[in-house]
């Protein structure tokens, strides 16, 4: 982010804040932002101070005295993607652009359409090192771009079961959609290496700035 000890830094959704607690232990003044009021307890658990505080929120619709007041907002490990209108991830991208003051940056990590699209499997599994069979089935629609994935596990604990959906991007779209709110891409990775953005990167890391 290349920011200054002190800087706004804004994470959301934070969820348990696990990066919202590191940020503030290395001097940034952040806000962790999330829906969930279980993760934010756990989140709070963790400590809170003056430089590290947490608040409820949709995303969709952050709090309208934040216009223009973070340095940067980070929305990391595939945290976008997840309503089922895509109109609201364009919404999202627009509370991040609006939170931002002029030339604050913008770290966004998820899945990469281009990549999960050339390596997809259908089907796989793994053990863990408890013992536990681990089995996901995923389905992928090309039309709206949503991932479908059900997953199960079996061991020591017993049989859980679980489904989620979550809509993939390619690179060009999060940027075409940055673009729309004054937000310019200015850096593409592969995931967390700092070599670029390749086409069968299964994840990206961008880096877009707040247009003045």
């Amino acid at each position: 982010m290349a920011l200054p000890v002190g800087a706004k830094v804004l994470d959301c959704p934070c969820g348990q804040g696990r990066h919202a607690h590191l940020l503030a232990e290395a001097g940034y003044d952040v806000n962790g932002v999330d829906y969930s009021a279980h993760l934010l307890t756990r989140a709070r658990a963790r400590g809170t101070g003056a430089g590290l505080r947490y608040t409820r929120a949709d995303m969709r619709r952050l709090p309208a005295p934040w216009t223009r007041r973070f340095d940067a907002v980070i929305n990391l490990f595939t945290s976008f993607g997840f309503f089922a209108d895509p109109a609201d991830d364009a919404r999202v991208i627009a509370q991040f652009a609006r939170v931002l003051r002029p030339g604050g940056v913008l770290i966004w990590h998820g899945a990469s359409r281009d990549g999960v699209a050339a390596r997809f499997l259908s089907r796989d599994w793994w053990r863990t090192s408890d013992g536990t069979l681990v089995v996901q089935q995923r389905h992928f629609d090309p039309l709206s771009g949503v991932l479908s994935i059900e997953s199960e596990w079996r061991g020591p604990k017993g049989t859980v079961q679980r489904a989620h959906r979550i809509r993939l991007y390619t690179a060009t779209r999060i940027a075409e959609l940055c673009a729309a709110e004054g937000l310019i891409v200015e850096q593409a990775f592969d995931n967390w290496k700092t070599r670029p953005l390749r086409r069968a990167s299964g994840e990206m890391l961008l880096v877009a700035r707040r247009d003045g």
